[in-house]
């Protein structure tokens, strides 16, 4: 008896042990953080963060496009394509989702609820009264699909750069981060790793995009956010609340409504596969897929100099009344 006691006490020291090292010491992030550009948005569940990029006034057409970044990498994935979109004249809107980059991490269900609700509140407190451009980038994609379903007054176009929500099946990994705490103890143990799983499709996939972001700088920036308590437990909380594996019943729903659609997706994508876009093409018929030839999830900050433009063409082809072929 004395032994298996023994033999307990130290698997849970085994467990606990590297689990208060990587959470010792974390804190919250607050206004000091942030950078000299930007601001909070105070919105119902906290401090949201954006920023504003806007064109030279003599090249501006007057329309905004708002960006949606993904999972847990927060909005610098879109630095490589901005110019594109500036230089065609847009102002363009970013931000953080709650629990990423300068954002607040609110202790409550991290679910397409609460995405949907803090774009749309973040749309009210900047005064976006009309339809804007939205760009969803992989679970950006899904957040922007639901939003559309749910205020499709509020979208003038939609361009979904590997977008979650089309997924077959749920990972093992996964499965266990449903279980309280131990999802918890994986994310701490883990999120270095995974988050910087995706740039290493780089290798795969032999990019050599002048635009694309380095290495070092992508992994200083997204090991930011695990310094930040909180951080984790908003992607373990995503994963519980929010389904990123099937989102078609929105997407069936949106096509339905004839919003001008762009699909950009690698064909290496080893996240969301590219047969994805199979489903999404009969969920919303009139929409537009561009295939990208190796490319992995990674295509919007490694290889802007294709994403971007094709955006761009996308948008001008929309605003003067030609509708892409299907």
């Amino acid at each position: 008896m004395k032994i298996a006691a023994l033999i307990l006490l130290i698997i849970v020291l085994a467990l606990a042990l590297p689990y208060i090292s990587k959470t010792h010491g974390l804190k919250p992030i607050s206004v000091a953080d942030l950078p000299s550009e930007g601001a909070w948005a105070t919105l119902t569940q906290g401090n949201l963060y954006y920023r504003w990029y806007l064109p030279s006034e003599a090249n501006s057409n007057g329309q905004t496009l708002v960006l949606i970044h993904g999972f847990s990498t927060p909005h610098f994935v879109w630095d490589g394509v901005r110019q594109f979109f500036l230089d065609a004249g847009y102002q363009i809107l970013v931000y953080d989702h709650f629990g990423r980059g300068f954002s607040e991490r609110p202790e409550t269900d991290y679910s397409a609820e609460l995405y949907v609700q803090a774009l749309n509140e973040l749309l009210d407190q900047q005064n976006l009264s009309q339809p804007v451009h939205l760009v969803g980038y992989s679970m950006g994609g899904a957040i922007l699909g639901h939003f559309a379903e749910a205020y499709p007054g509020r979208v003038a176009t939609m361009s979904l750069v590997a977008p979650a929500g089309f997924m077959t099946e749920q990972s093992a990994t996964s499965s266990l981060v449903n279980i309280p705490l131990i999802g918890e103890w994986l994310g701490h143990m883990f999120a270095d790793k995974m988050l910087v799983s995706d740039i290493a499709e780089n290798e795969i996939a032999n990019i050599d995009d002048p635009l694309a972001i380095p290495t070092g700088e992508f992994v200083t920036k997204v090991g930011k956010q695990t310094q930040l308590s909180g951080f984790v437990e908003s992607l373990v909380s995503t994963l519980r609340h929010f389904n990123l594996f099937n989102a078609l019943e929105s997407f069936n729903a949106v096509g339905k409504l004839g919003i001008p659609t762009l699909a950009i997706w690698g064909t290496n994508d080893a996240t969301v596969p590219f047969m994805g876009s199979e489903n999404l093409l009969l969920a919303i018929p009139h929409a537009e897929l561009i295939a990208i030839k190796d490319g992995g999830h990674n295509i919007t900050y490694m290889q802007p100099s294709i994403v971007g433009p094709a955006i761009v063409e996308f948008l001008d082809q929309t605003a003067i009344g030609k509708q892409p072929d299907p």
